[in-house]
């Protein structure tokens, strides 16, 4: 049978069936998987080593949450799919209250674009590509195979064994030749355009923004919260949307589209780019119209205001002024995590990103302790692939307790990531040491505000307990000092806990991140 073969030696248990189902020794079998991020305890020790013995690299973590976010992470930066794999009671105590018995399978299809428990050993590798390959083709996502108890131990005749294909990369697909010339003639005409998300394929597009554009090229980013909904008055309200996304049922959501076009964006793209070839006069924006004039008089506006809280050199600093030391330094291409309210949301102005796949943060979902697991999976990932960049990871001091004592995986295994906690006591807004202190007769479960964390707090302390270089600093000079001799330091981590302002606060915004959209508006 094409695709299928059979061994005629010995038995197999799942165990290794499994790793040789992730792990790709030649393109008849196996997925290609390269990395593992988990946390073992019997039998998954085991399992962890069956992988290791077949070439898969693991990551052993403190944290199941953090070994997600590293999973995602990775998968994000090598383009390969993120598969969880999780135990089970036996079969034979099903429904009677075996030990962690849950309908695992079933909740997690709440969560993933596949879930499945094998049928048997001898289909495991079955199981493996579906999975694999559900995860990868349309728009990607988790997927997640449940290993039953009474499986994992069991052993099968290697000969029933049935491998199957490596599974291909998804095909790329193109959006209809007629809806690509309606996009290209409406971005003609426009006066106003303007795009959101790309990536080294637009580069040959146009840049604008999004406020008063009355064409908007939206390029798989979601009309979600972070685009305001696509509604006024963050948008124009006769705005024109040409949307492209990979996912159809994602066409016109809160906004019909002036022309939805559904493919592969590196694809659709390159229609776009061979389209635009063949007309003549060449598709420009004129530098000198009004709309240019009013973004370059916006940005400019911007960039004073930016530049005058990051002159303001005052002890204890506020938000842009650490952060314009930090930029000081950093290397241009490297991979900068960014994690917590105000932390991220100014560190994505003040560090710039010159490269795609650059930067990772919260995303959509806003969610916090990310950081460490994202800094583990790009260090791991530049290793192998980048032994020359650097990973920097920006945290607030409260993003920082979500999954700080990660920085022992860290340490364990001798990935210099530079770590930059940015410290204000507290979450949003706090108070200093002597505010603190005052406290000290007081009932503290009613006196502390819910936003107050320890002043002044030692985290670059965790770092070094493992091995690592911590700092903490004050000053321009301090940061400057610190961050250079983190630099040069391409053995260890090291850890630079910046003090600033309990009151510091964003600059404010034209727009709140949490503005709320009436109905009527949509």
């Amino acid at each position: 049978m094409l695709g299928i073969f059979y061994s005629d030696s010995l038995y197999l248990d799942a165990l290794t069936t499994i790793a040789s189902s992730f792990a790709c020794k030649t393109l008849e079998s196996g997925q290609g998987v390269e990395y593992v991020f988990g946390i073992v305890g019997i039998p998954v020790i085991e399992l962890a080593m069956a992988m290791q013995k077949e070439g898969i690299k693991y990551i052993g973590m403190r944290n199941e949450q953090a070994a997600s976010y590293a999973a995602s992470a990775i998968g994000y930066m090598t383009g390969k799919p993120m598969i969880v794999i999780g135990g089970s009671s036996e079969r034979e105590q099903d429904k009677m209250g075996a030990f962690q018995e849950y309908p695992q399978v079933e909740c997690s299809r709440l969560y993933s674009k596949f879930s499945c428990q094998p049928s048997s050993i001898a289909r495991i590798p079955f199981y493996v590509e579906k999975a694999y390959r559900n995860s990868i083709y349309g728009r990607p996502g988790p997927v997640y195979i449940d290993i039953p108890g009474n499986m994992v131990m069991a052993q099968v005749p290697e000969k029933t064994v049935r491998y199957v294909p490596q599974c291909p990369p998804p095909p790329r697909m193109c959006a209809a030749g007629v809806d690509v010339k309606r996009a290209i003639d409406l971005l003609s005409t426009a006066k106003r355009a303007a795009y959101g998300q790309c990536e080294a394929e637009l580069k040959t597009l146009v840049e604008g923004a999004l406020q008063d554009a009355d064409v908007v090229l939206l390029l798989g980013a979601r009309l979600n919260w972070i685009l305001h909904f696509g509604a006024p008055p963050r948008f124009r309200p006769d705005v024109k949307i040409i949307q492209i996304d990979i996912c159809p049922e994602e066409i016109g959501n809160n906004v019909p589209p002036a022309v939805g076009l559904v493919g592969d964006l590196k694809s659709v793209l390159g229609q776009f780019n061979e389209e635009l070839s063949r007309r003549s006069p060449k598709f420009v924006f004129s530098s000198s119209s009004d709309w240019w004039k009013t973004l370059n008089e916006k940005l400019e506006k911007n960039r004073i205001s930016v530049q005058n809280n990051s002159e303001d050199k005052t002890v204890p600093l506020n938000y842009y002024a650490a952060f314009d030391e930090v930029n000081k330094i950093i290397p241009r291409d490297a991979i900068v995590i960014s994690e917590g309210a105000n932390t991220m949301d100014i560190s994505r102005t003040c560090i710039p990103n010159s490269l795609p796949r650059h930067r990772l943060d919260a995303g959509t979902f806003g969610t916090m302790g990310v950081g460490v697991g994202f800094a583990i999976a790009a260090a791991v990932y530049c290793r192998d692939y980048a032994p020359n960049k650097r990973v920097i990871c920006i945290q607030g001091d409260s993003a920082f307790g979500f999954s700080g004592f990660e920085v022992e995986t860290v340490c364990r295994y001798r990935l210099p990531i530079v770590f930059i906690i940015i410290n204000n006591n507290g979450i949003s807004k706090s108070f200093g040491e002597e505010v603190f202190n005052s406290l000290e007769e007081t009932d503290r479960l009613l006196s502390h505000p819910p936003t107050v964390l320890s002043p002044n707090a030692r985290y670059e302390k965790v770092l070094e307990a493992f091995g690592g270089n911590g700092y903490f600093v004050n000053t321009p000079e301090e940061i400057q000092k610190a961050l250079k001799e983190s630099m040069a330091n391409k053995k260890q981590a090291s850890m630079v806990n910046i003090m600033i302002s309990t009151m510091a606060d964003r600059r404010q915004q034209a727009f709140s991140w949490l503005d709320s959209v009436q109905p009527s508006k949509m």
